[in-house]
């Protein structure tokens, strides 16, 4: 009798110590509720699921973080928490709670980053929006130590800054902030190859900020990353504008003289051969496609026709000649926006 009781047993133990333990979980996930009081929990941009399970436990909105991990890994969410600040309500189950943070609306706010805005700009549609403040964003896209742990050779976070639609909370860290446009950057070009034309990873980023700031006209980014590497062949200074104007932005009252021309800069490519020390905004994928496939061509100038286009030249007679038509008669000083050049074909 004894014999058999310890048989039954040994059979039955496993079978008693999983229902138990499928017991505790569904407890944990269905059961249990918080039962604080409503609360309104941040998860911010970038933050990895690790960090946002220590967070919910440490705040006490769930029971169980290894629970909440395992049940987030069966349903191949833990990837899928979304930045945003969402209010967690009393009497909340953990299933209830996995779901408000992957797929529930969430208190943030929208910003637009357009194609070719700098880090001070972006800075300022910032706190304006009152997502961080200015001065904390600048700081951060400026820290070296920073930039560097985020995989990034260069001195600032300049040129990495994606132009997308994000969704920020209120009062963000910079830093979070910078880390979910540099994921976004990293995001959208994984599938570019970078290793052509000569130019390093950097190098084409700089370039493709160059060519996203001397035109709103896509068609004609490829024909002017063209012009640039032709330059940088020969060697010629870029002598761009927009370089100028970056090396002295915070100063800058937006016009730019003969003095600010002739003001040694690491951004003054017409004192300076070669690139620029940096990018000087943050580019689309269309002006980075256009340094990695540029247009071959023999053109080594271009002058606005002030219509958004630009004539394009291989000999610096005739570029003067267009300088002289474009630049200094008011008859075609006063031109149009190339977005209102419906059938405008390409140069």
């Amino acid at each position: 009798m004894k014999k058999k009781t310890l048989i039954i047993f040994l059979l039955l133990a496993p079978l008693f110590a999983v229902t138990l333990a499928g017991m505790q979980v569904y407890y944990n996930l269905a059961i249990w509720e918080y039962t604080g009081q409503e609360r309104t929990f941040i998860v911010n941009p970038g933050e990895p699921f690790s960090k946002i399970n220590y967070r919910l436990k440490k705040e006490k909105l769930i029971s169980n973080s290894r629970i909440f991990h395992r049940y987030s890994s069966f349903k191949k969410v833990l990837s899928k928490f979304k930045a945003g600040e969402y209010v967690i309500e009393t009497n909340s189950t953990m299933l209830e709670i996995v779901d408000t943070l992957v797929s529930g609306k969430s208190k943030t706010i929208s910003i637009t980053i357009p194609e070719g805005k700098n880090l001070y700009e972006i800075g300022k549609r910032l706190e304006q929006k009152k997502i961080t403040t200015y001065k904390n964003f600048v700081a951060a896209a400026k820290d070296t130590t920073f930039v560097h742990s985020l995989n990034i050779t260069a001195q600032t976070a300049e040129g990495y800054l994606f132009p997308e639609t994000y969704n920020f909370t209120k009062n963000s860290k910079a830093k979070n902030i910078i880390r979910a446009m540099v994921n976004q950057f990293k995001q959208q070009t994984k599938k570019m190859d970078f290793t052509q034309g000569g130019l390093t990873p950097h190098q084409i980023v700089i370039l493709s900020s160059i060519v996203e700031k001397e035109t709103g006209a896509s068609w004609e980014r490829p024909k002017i990353a063209g012009v640039f590497l032709n330059r940088l062949a020969k060697p010629m200074r870029l002598q761009s504008d927009p370089t100028t104007i970056y090396g002295i932005y915070e100063k800058f009252n937006g016009n730019l003289r003969k003095k600010d021309l002739q003001t040694k800069t690491a951004y003054n490519t017409y004192r300076m051969a070669g690139l620029p020390q940096g990018p000087i905004c943050n580019p689309g994928l269309k002006a980075l496609e256009a340094v990695i496939k540029p247009e071959k061509h023999k053109f080594l100038y271009f002058v606005s026709m002030n219509d958004g286009t630009h004539v394009f030249s291989t000999r610096y007679s005739d570029h003067v000649r267009a300088v002289n038509k474009y630049q200094k008669q008011k008859r075609y000083r006063k031109g149009r926006s190339w977005r209102d050049l419906k059938n405008k074909k390409r140069q």
